[in-house]
């Protein structure tokens, strides 16, 4: 029989870490019950002690997901570890993942502590944690650069002090694959009682090699990964679920593991997380990138309707490229519309918000002649703003652009409930929207970044906007969507101020494995 290969996500903790890509408590759960849909085993669902907003949010994670182990990250002293404990005590299964940095530089320079200190606060969080849960994870950070026989010293101490998982973090994404492997060999032979946990890799992607140092531990005797949807993580990222999960599978041969995961939910789930974050996978993302299963080459495309398995190594269906149509329409009921929402792991929490939802979607069916579940996700995405949460509302709109002539847009915004028209011209019609919006909300932000992606496919397709503005060192992503690309980019504009206003949680800097 294989070994189980246990699938640890930390999406919502590392990869929200990404800028700009903090998530509200709702956004969070329901990526969190899509993880549950794809049976990943352990849901790492923030840094309790980062904020309370935070610690909410793992709460409510930890209240909802019954399958999955919800985990909370906690450094290695008392008042993170006590945050973390009650932030998972409503979890089915809950878990507290502690970590100390263990290399010279990082003892030196930000700890300032000596070794010997170290190793003590790594057992006494540790002990702490297991007050809360059996299930207690421990990371050396900066492991990569670590002396290797300190890193035997401390995870012999916290395997006696009660830890269940050792993770072994590349956390600069320094190592290669040939020798994060003889790391992991070497830990294993060398640490008393290895054999009696689970090890973990945790791995970033500075130098483009997290997924291969990943399963390089994994050949060495790692029975965890540590890996986010789409690879999303700050700086270059963290090693991508979607690529470990389908390289074990498709080379059993090498690895000789097996996942619990469900595959066909893996293209939903990237999906999921690029809509509410708004950082769009790139066309030729493996997996789950626009052309992973694309093959333009005539000989290719010979070789692919003879025998599928000429060019193909895995099928698309298996990780959930399917058309994904939803065939309701004008006279489609709500009872159908509510279960194909459902199906996507999207809750309705009342009446009000059913027919609000619904009434969106009877004028998008209105606009559009087929209707996406893509397009269902970015529809809910709006729909998430709550009115209580939404200082910054556009109620109308009109743009006037024409050859030889300055764009021009007018518009109706509401800003804290008073309605207020305002008007500007730019260089296009959406720098005149952007223009027109600032003259009455004076954000004083900087626009960091502006993009625009087609949600599906077709000329009525609704264009997807991202806006990512920056003040006073918060950054946050804004998204809005809508068949006119000019009424999208003021939506996310909007979305973006409603965020930097206060209403929605922000991303906390703090320090990372």
């Amino acid at each position: 029989m294989k070994e189980r290969l246990v699938i640890f996500d930390t999406t919502l903790r590392d990869g929200e870490q990404s800028p700009g890509a903090a998530m509200t408590k709702d956004e969070k759960l329901r990526i969190a019950r899509q993880l549950e849909r794809m049976r990943v085993d352990v849901i790492e669902a923030g840094f309790a002690a980062a904020s309370p907003g935070d610690a909410e949010a793992i709460r409510t994670i930890a209240e909802t997901i019954k399958e999955s182990t919800v985990c909370s990250l906690a450094r290695a002293n008392e008042r993170d570890v006590r945050a973390a404990g009650e932030a998972i005590r409503p979890a089915a299964r809950g878990r507290i993942h502690t970590f100390i940095a263990t290399s010279p530089i990082h003892m030196e320079k930000k700890l300032r502590m000596q070794p010997d200190q170290v190793v003590d606060a790594a057992v006494a969080a540790v002990k702490l944690a297991r007050q809360f849960t059996d299930d207690v994870e421990f990371s050396a950070e900066d492991a990569v650069r670590s002396d290797m026989d300190f890193l035997v010293r401390i995870f012999d101490a916290v395997i006696k002090a009660g830890a269940k998982t050792i993770n072994v973090p590349d956390t600069v994404g320094y190592s290669i694959p040939e020798l994060w492997g003889e790391r992991f060999r070497t830990l294993l032979a060398r640490v008393p009682d290895a054999d009696k946990v689970v090890w973990s890799t945790h791995c970033h992607n500075d130098l483009g090699m997290a997924v291969a140092n990943s399963l390089a531990a994994v050949a060495a005797g790692a029975r965890q990964v540590e890996c986010t949807i789409n690879g999303l993580g700050e700086r270059a990222g963290n090693a991508s679920l979607e690529e470990v999960v389908m390289a074990v599978r498709t080379r059993p041969d090498v690895f000789g593991v097996e996942t619990g995961i469900d595959t066909t939910q893996i293209v939903a789930a990237s999906k999921l997380v690029s809509t509410i974050t708004g950082y769009p996978v790139q066309p030729n993302k493996a997996i789950v990138g626009a052309n992973a299963f694309a093959h333009e080459s005539g000989i290719h495309q010979d070789g692919v309707l003879k025998h599928r398995e000429t060019y193909e190594i895995m099928r698309p269906e298996d990780v959930g490229w399917t058309t994904n149509r939803l065939t309701l329409g004008k006279l489609s009921g709500r009872n159908a519309f509510r279960a194909r929402l459902g199906e996507l792991g999207i809750v309705i929490e009342s009446e009000e918000q059913l027919n609000h939802a619904f009434a969106r979607f009877k004028e998008l069916a209105d606009k559009k002649s087929e209707i996406f579940d893509e397009d269902l996700q970015a529809l809910m995405s709006d729909e998430a703003v709550t009115p209580e949460v939404e200082h910054y509302k556009l109620v109308s709109s009109r743009f006037h652009s024409e050859t030889g002539e300055t764009p021009n847009a007018t518009l109706t915004l509401t800003i804290g409930g008073d309605e207020i028209k305002t008007e500007a011209s730019g260089s296009g019609p959406v720098d005149a929207a952007f223009r027109a919006i600032e003259s009455v909300a004076k954000s004083g932000a900087e626009l960091q970044l502006y993009s625009v992606n087609a949600i599906t496919t077709g000329t009525d397709a609704q264009g997807e906007v991202t806006v990512r503005l920056s003040r006073a060192g918060r950054v946050v992503n804004g998204q809005g969507a809508d068949t006119d690309i000019i009424v999208a980019s003021a939506k996310a504009y909007i979305n973006a101020l409603n965020k930097l206003h206060g209403v929605a949680k922000l991303n906390p800097q703090i320090e990372t494995l």
